[in-house]
């Protein structure tokens, strides 16, 4: 039992959150289609003009930027049910945390978002093309255009939530300023892990990821130590 919830309740409430943000990702994908056109547009802002190689690739073009823009326009109530999901097993004084990090957890998304997008994008998008050549000209295919750019978009929108997660386990006492600072080099391997793992296949997108990921991780610690309180009997908890 965990506030007074079986298991078996537990699993039916995640269930039936999971089906809702389904519903909403669904219609909210549906909605986007209608001006995927116009979404397909600003996306291309970066580059201009790009180049299809297969008869559907527009077409799919089109449906995965519906799904990603209806993924990103439910990031609220997505994640509105996974932190009342996880406020089911917490404490009065700790479900407090839960609606302060909640609104900050959708700021700090929008964030990295627009930073993938109007910061990381463009840098990628010119170091890249800067090897072309009088002999090496650059056709770019719409479809691996939008899956650049909407990965790096949406893994930045992600990865930007890390300082608030750090900062929730925290409050929660679940790791202390010294344990991060401890662990740091295992942190930034991990940190190269994801950056592989959510970035393009090449190795300007990981290290453009990577980076801002490792300052962050930095400003975690920082941040952490404002909100940790160390226990009474250990005063070097810091």
């Amino acid at each position: 039992m965990t506030g007074g919830m079986s298991l078996l309740e537990h699993l039916e409430e995640l269930r039936r959150r999971i089906i809702l943000c389904l519903i909403i990702v669904i219609l909210a994908t549906v909605a986007a289609y209608l001006v995927s056109g116009r979404l397909i547009a600003f996306l291309l802002r970066p580059i201009g003009n790009v180049v299809f190689t297969s008869p559907d690739e527009a077409f799919l073009a089109y449906i995965n930027v519906s799904l990603f823009a209806g993924l990103v326009m439910s990031c609220p109530f997505i994640l509105y049910h996974i932190w009342r999901f996880a406020a089911g097993g917490l404490r009065v004084v700790e479900k407090s945390y839960v609606f302060i990090f909640g609104p900050l957890s959708l700021v700090l998304f929008a964030v990295g978002a627009l930073f993938g997008y109007f910061v990381i994008v463009p840098i990628g998008i010119r170091f890249l093309l800067s090897f072309a050549g009088a002999s090496i000209t650059p056709m770019i295919s719409i479809g691996k255009y939008l899956a650049f750019t909407c990965s790096l978009t949406l893994a930045f929108g992600i990865t930007f939530e890390l300082p608030l997660a750090i900062l929730f386990l925290t409050k929660l006492g679940l790791v202390t300023p010294r344990f991060l600072a401890k662990k740091r080099r295992y942190a930034i391997l991990v940190i190269f892990i994801v950056s592989a793992i959510l970035t393009p296949p090449d190795v300007m997108s990981q290290f453009l990821m990577a980076g801002p990921l490792v300052v962050l991780y930095e400003l975690s610690i920082l941040l952490s130590r404002f909100v940790y309180r160390a226990p009474a009997d250990a005063p070097y908890g810091r």
